[in-house]
């Protein structure tokens, strides 16, 4: 992992940092984590703050793997946590759509709709299936399980913390990095990213969403820098700490919104291509549900059908209609994000910034009022290409050629279709044709015109 490209600039400045680094085995679904006694005494020893980041994030988790990995983990990590000597501070990491039922969500932990204990109790003896069965009436307004046991874990996370000290760290969606280590840093194809992907393959054509919804994109950069910031601050208010646990709201939403119709990811692909893209970029946006479903059909389904059957002729195996299967599984998960607007409160992530020096501020910035996003969402979508995709730049130049190709092939495409339009319904119909005729002679007519005007200016 110290190996990563992410590290590289760690690597130049302090290179032996991987030595202060200690990894220990375990397992999140185990009793006591499955750490061996000897490195629970190590941990219990020795451990000062704990940033409890480890979950799933598969937003169609079934019930039961949902809660062993955010649920259950968490009683363990806060039992283990219990044990240790020297702690001063547990940040758990949780997500700012944890309560996506409400529409103005608070930096406070909100009851949740079951008692987490009895809940537990109950799948215990439950089977797969009729977990299946009771999940969409267990989470009720929520879209996924993701986002129900998360809510679980914080108030869990609130009840059994007993005199630990402890904070919440909310990020929406984390996107690629702002500043740190570098710009653009991203390594997965999780939330937008793969989108934007599919997008800048020419794959992704619709997409249900509200242009006005707020997509509540978040630097992971930001999001370090605020966990960090507020690990320092509750850890320097232990003897004074306030009597709630702090929850921060890391979003950008209501500071600086970015909407979902803003394209800067087409605009930028269009630029700097990927390789061997399969259509040029362009995606439309709707929050029609049927207009979205011609669009599907006529964009995504019957270009991957004919270049399949085109993969079949040449011996090939055809590959685009599973692409498109799995693509539209993953949209029809993010559908509700990127349909609806939230409004976070972020008065404690002001406060936090107001209670740091101006050197902090800088080294731990977390800002979002300084973000400007056009250069933002081009950095992302350079760091899919590179980081992701692990495409050179050195291929930009075959890749714009590639785009030009599809661009002419696309014209060529839509002049054939014309021509077999015009054999089929208006070359047969006598009335069609005096239509046409009268057309072109209007249009030649003004171009004589517009000739003529421009001749005696």
């Amino acid at each position: 992992m110290i190996m990563n490209t992410l590290f590289e600039r760690l690597q130049e400045e302090q290179p032996g940092f991987g030595e202060k680094i200690i990894a220990v085995n375990s397992d999140l679904t185990l009793p006591e984590l499955a750490l061996s006694k000897e490195d629970q005494s190590i941990l219990a020893e020795n451990i000062n703050i704990v940033f409890h980041c480890a979950a799933t994030i598969r937003f169609n988790e079934p019930l039961k793997d949902a809660m062993q990995l955010n649920v259950l983990a968490t009683q363990k990590m806060l039992a283990l946590a219990h044990k240790m000597k020297h702690l001063q501070i547990f940040i758990h990491i949780s997500t700012a759509y944890a309560n996506c039922d409400r529409e103005l969500i608070e930096e406070i932990v909100y009851p949740p709709p079951v008692d987490y204990r009895r809940l537990i109790d109950s799948l215990d003896w439950m089977d797969d299936e009729l977990v299946s069965v009771m999940t969409p009436k267990l989470i009720k307004e929520r879209p996924n399980t993701y986002t129900y046991t998360k809510a679980l874990a914080e108030y869990l996370v609130q009840q059994e913390a007993g005199n630990l000290n402890v904070a919440i760290i909310r990020p929406s969606i984390v996107g690629a990095s702002w500043k740190e280590p570098f710009p653009g840093w991203i390594d997965n194809f999780n939330g937008p990213s793969g989108i934007f992907i599919a997008a800048g393959k020419g794959i992704l054509r619709t997409m249900r969403a509200s242009n006005d919804a707020v997509a509540d994109l978040v630097p992971v950069d930001v999001v370090i820098n605020a966990t960090l910031a507020a690990a320092w601050y509750s850890g320097s208010q232990a003897l004074s700490r306030p009597r709630n646990i702090l929850v921060y709201n890391c979003t950008t939403g209501g500071i600086n919104p970015f909407h979902w119709g803003e394209y800067h990811v087409i605009s930028t692909f269009k630029r700097n291509p990927l390789e061997q893209a399969f259509r040029r970029p362009n995606v439309n946006l709707t929050s029609n549900h049927l207009i979205n479903q011609y669009w599907i059909a006529v964009s995504h389904k019957a270009p991957a059908f004919l270049y399949d059957l085109y993969l079949r002729l040449i011996g090939r195996e055809p590959r685009m209609m599973k692409t498109i299967t799995r693509l539209h599984k993953a949209m029809m998960v993010l559908e509700y994000f990127t349909s609806h607007s939230w409004v976070w409160n972020t008065d404690n992530v002001t406060m936090l910034m107001g209670q740091m020096s101006p050197e902090d501020k800088k080294v731990f910035n977390f800002d979002v009022r300084q973000l400007h996003w056009a250069e933002y969402m081009e950095n992302y979508c350079m760091g899919t290409k590179k980081y992701v995709l692990n495409e050179e730049l050195s291929g930009l130049p075959a890749a714009r050629k590639h785009l030009n190709k599809l661009r002419n092939i696309r014209y060529s495409f839509n002049t054939i279709l014309v021509v077999l339009i015009w054999r089929v319904f208006i070359a047969r119909s006598q009335m069609a044709r005096n239509i046409w005729y009268f057309v072109v002679s209007l249009c030649f007519k003004f171009l004589s015109y517009f000739r003529a005007s421009s001749t005696m200016r």
